[in-house]
């Protein structure tokens, strides 16, 4: 941009309607302030984080983060009450920018209202591209009908919506802005392992069965029974004094302390942002380097074990019908985005009825292998790792100051095309 637009208030709304897009939302606020001299303005939705960076929301977020036709319904004329309301002050903002992050259904709508009322003068971007690639491949030509630009966090995904006419860039993910170096990582795990008092020699395996109560419900009775297959598979666990860790939001917390299915071997059930470390990055950061291997539910949260390089098995069940569905809508064949990046099927998975105490068992088995020994499944897992971590953007610019690049050029592209 010139330097007369550089110190030019560059006027940005935004539009996050869940937690995970108002970080991303605070991060791509920093970075532009990073890569710009002159002033970043924010206004439209947001929560705390964004909050920090200045931005007044128009409403509480919790209005709108809602997920499943049950829980949307009852709520659905409130929600295109604030679809209405965020239309008109994009509008009346006139801004540079319009960015939606995450969560689509919201942002998207009202993209689409505010685009003919604003005009070629604002660029309409949203970060985070949808899973096209897994499912609903049709969603590439929605976004192209109603967007200028799309962020994405993966690095296959910009073809699938260039083809239908929208410039994409690949910006890397959110995760590796929180990466750690491998001392930091070490320094961090070792600090938890004191904190908990487990041994420096100790087995230690981290158990994450998801962040919803359905999900705790459905896959913590089976991690629990998996674990008690591995000490009965593997007697030299429990007298090396194999221990587990159980990282939950303060809710699941309670849920898992009230399950009365026992857990078979000493565990910690810890609220990671009740740990004495600074931010909460490094408190994830300490639980994942501080295990030797886990078991988890399918999810981001096999990114986070892949950043800390601690192998991983991954296990996750739905009700049937809901397996009936996805099974036809799947395009992919493995749910773990470890294995997608890394081209590789290095982290075992276990979906559905193949989501079992035996198998998962004997996965975890190989990767904690005897004292003193390496396993060729734990190599293969964490040059998986390496590799995935390198694909997202690890040792590169952070994601957020690549974000607000890849904006800045599409808005100083799309005022040149005018």
């Amino acid at each position: 941009m010139s330097a007369a637009a550089e110190e030019r208030p560059l006027r940005v709304f935004v539009i996050a309607g869940e937690a995970s897009g108002d970080r991303l939302g605070a991060a791509l606020a920093r970075g532009l302030r990073a890569v710009r001299s002159g002033p970043v303005e924010l206004l439209g939705v947001g929560g705390p984080a964004l909050a920090a960076e200045g931005l007044e929301s128009l409403f509480d977020i919790d209005e709108i983060a809602v997920m499943g036709l049950a829980e949307v319904a009852p709520r659905l004329r409130a929600i295109l009450r604030r679809i209405r309301e965020t239309t008109e002050a994009a509008a009346a903002a006139a801004p540079d920018i319009v960015v939606s992050i995450d969560a689509p259904d919201f942002g998207l709508r009202v993209a689409k209202a505010a685009r003919p009322r604003l005009g070629a003068k604002t660029l309409f971007a949203h970060y985070v591209a949808p899973s096209v690639w897994a499912w609903r491949p049709g969603r590439a030509k929605k976004y192209a009908a109603r967007l200028d630009h799309l962020l994405a966090l993966l690095p296959f995904e910009p073809p699938y919506f260039e083809r239908e006419g929208l410039s994409c860039d690949f910006v890397g993910h959110p995760i590796v802005e929180r990466a750690f170096s491998e001392e930091a990582r070490r320094q961090a795990g070792a600090a938890l392992r004191a904190e908990l008092g487990v041994a420096e020699a100790a087995p230690l395996l981290a158990v994450a069965p998801g962040s919803r109560r359905g999900e705790v419900a459905r896959l913590a009775p089976v991690f629990k029974e998996a674990v008690a297959a591995l000490l009965a598979q593997r007697p030299d666990l429990a007298e090396r004094g194999l221990q587990l860790i159980v990282p939950m939001a303060e809710a699941r917390v309670s849920q898992l302390r009230a399950a009365p299915e026992p857990w078979p071997a000493p565990v910690h059930l810890i609220d990671p942002t009740g740990l004495p470390f600074e931010t909460a990055e490094a408190r994830k950061t300490a639980v994942f380097a501080a295990a030797d291997a886990a078991l988890a539910a399918s999810g981001t949260v096999a990114l986070e074990f892949a950043a800390a390089r601690t192998p991983a098995v991954i296990g996750y069940s739905v009700s049937p019908i809901t397996a009936f569905i996805v099974r036809r809508l799947l395009r992919i064949e493995t749910g773990t985005l470890t294995n997608l990046v890394s081209e590789t099927r290095a982290v075992p998975e276990f979906f559905q009825e193949n989501c079992a105490p035996e198998p998962i068992a004997a996965a975890l088995s190989a990767l904690l292998p005897a004292r003193g020994r390496e396993s060729p499944e734990r190599a293969a897992q964490i040059a998986a790792a390496e590799a995935t971590m390198a694909a997202l953007g690890e040792g590169g610019a952070p994601p957020s100051q690549r974000a607000a690049l890849s904006l800045l050029r599409a808005l100083e592209q799309r005022r040149a095309s005018r």
